[in-house]
């Protein structure tokens, strides 16, 4: 377990440029796995390659992004957030230049696996910055404003990405990317001060971080919440990862329209998870997530036999948008039962959360794919099978008794924050 660091003194609260400041470090690696989605067929026919070794790429990006959660923000404890966070960004930065140069896929996917290890600096540590600077309930209410920054950038950036694709090309993306890249890490130099003063540091680092993932593993209810959230996540993955290919060359939307598809999808999302967040006060979180459970599990067995019967374009986007609906009763509550599990190791519980929410999004991407690029088929099949094992993993692994006390004021709580 990590040595807990000495007292602090009272925190003083960051100004309103730091929390812009931190805004930016959470939004732009969202920004980089979503926004050149409408390029996906593009980037295939340029590279000539296989719709599976595009999806590599996105692949590449999340194990970088669950690594690099778990190198950096143990490795800030030691060495304090700041020359973190200018590293990553400035390694981020080179990355992204050479993704926008790539000859080649294999050059591609190295250069957005490091895009995503390096990019991950700027949301552990914006999430760990709050937590240095700020306590209670302004605390609560920072990494409010971060999650909603987190939740915006997803359905801003494909949108984004359908309108420069047709002009400027998927590399132009890329480009566009690097800039917001080199905005972050200017930024970063200039107006975040380091957070973590000395007498606050601790040696324990990465070992520590591995004997603590222990403890928190060995806790079954624990790892029944964080597996339901896990797979759901994957089965939203699999739409991520696919849709362009299956919205764009089976049924022939346009980049455009496929990124207002996904808009309309994402703010749904939102949408519902407000929703629940509001009837966090009347229901119980185990309940509203038995809800949303049970409902990501009908629409995709009904998407499914859709894909199966051939039943075409709408009954496609209707059923995807239920999808993508019920993911918002199941996000929020599935994160907040796992880490109320172990509050003692709270952070720790967050990283392994986090680590198997990308681990498992990053070996969903390239499965969708192996169809080809004409069928719905393979996507069809992983979304119902994720929600299967969400659902089983849920009732096989949790208890009901020990969920329903104490879960009814806990609203959306911030699952990711560090500390």
């Amino acid at each position: 377990m990590v040595t807990p660091p000495t007292e602090r003194p009272s925190p003083i609260p960051p100004s309103t440029v730091l929390i812009g400041v931190l805004a930016l470090l959470t939004a732009v690696p969202p920004l980089a796995t979503d926004m050149y989605l409408p390029g996906f067929p593009a980037m295939a026919r340029e590279l000539g390659t296989t719709a599976s070794s595009i999806q590599l790429t996105l692949t590449a990006f999340l194990i970088g992004m669950a690594l690099g959660q778990l190198v950096i923000g143990p490795l800030s404890d030691q060495w304090g957030r700041r020359m973190p966070m200018i590293a990553g960004s400035a390694v981020c930065l080179a990355a992204g230049v050479g993704a926008a140069l790539a000859p080649s896929i294999e050059l591609l996917v190295g250069a957005r696996f490091l895009q995503g290890f390096a990019g991950a600096a700027g949301v552990v540590l914006a999430r760990a910055i709050v937590a240095d600077r700020t306590r209670g309930p302004r605390a609560a209410q920072l990494f409010g404003i971060l999650m909603i920054i987190g939740g915006i950038a997803p359905v801003v950036a494909p949108l984004l990405g359908g309108l420069a694709v047709d002009t400027v090309g998927w590399r132009g993306i890329f480009w566009i990317l690097a800039g917001l890249t080199a905005l972050m890490l200017a930024a970063a130099i200039f107006f975040v001060p380091e957070s973590l003063p000395p007498e606050n540091r601790h040696a324990g680092g990465l070992r520590s971080l591995l004997a603590s993932i222990g403890s928190v593993a060995r806790n079954r209810t624990y790892m029944g919440y964080t597996l339901t959230f896990g797979f759901a996540f994957t089965a939203f993955f699999a739409y991520i990862s696919a849709s362009p290919f299956v919205l764009q060359n089976m049924f022939g939307l346009s980049a455009a329209s496929y990124s207002v598809v996904f808009a309309v999808n994402s703010l749904g999302l939102m949408v519902t998870s407000a929703l629940a967040a509001k009837l966090a006060h009347r229901f119980t979180l185990r309940g509203m997530l038995a809800v949303g459970v049970g409902a990501l599990t009908a629409s995709t067995a009904f998407l499914l036999f859709s894909v199966l019967v051939g039943a075409g374009l709408w009954p496609t986007l209707v059923l995807l948008f239920l999808t993508v609906l019920s993911l918002g009763f199941i996000f929020a509550n599935a994160a907040t039962l796992a880490t109320t599990q172990v509050p003692q190791s709270a952070g720790t519980a967050s990283a392994l959360l986090g680590a198997i929410q990308f681990g498992l999004a990053a070996v969903i991407s390239p499965i969708v794919g192996l169809g080809g690029e004409d069928t719905a088929l393979p996507m069809a099949i992983a979304m119902f099978v994720a929600a299967l094992v969400a659902a089983v993993t849920m009732y096989a692994m949790t208890t009901r008794d020990s969920d329903l006390t104490g879960t009814r004021s806990t609203g959306a709580a911030t699952p990711d924050t560090v500390h």
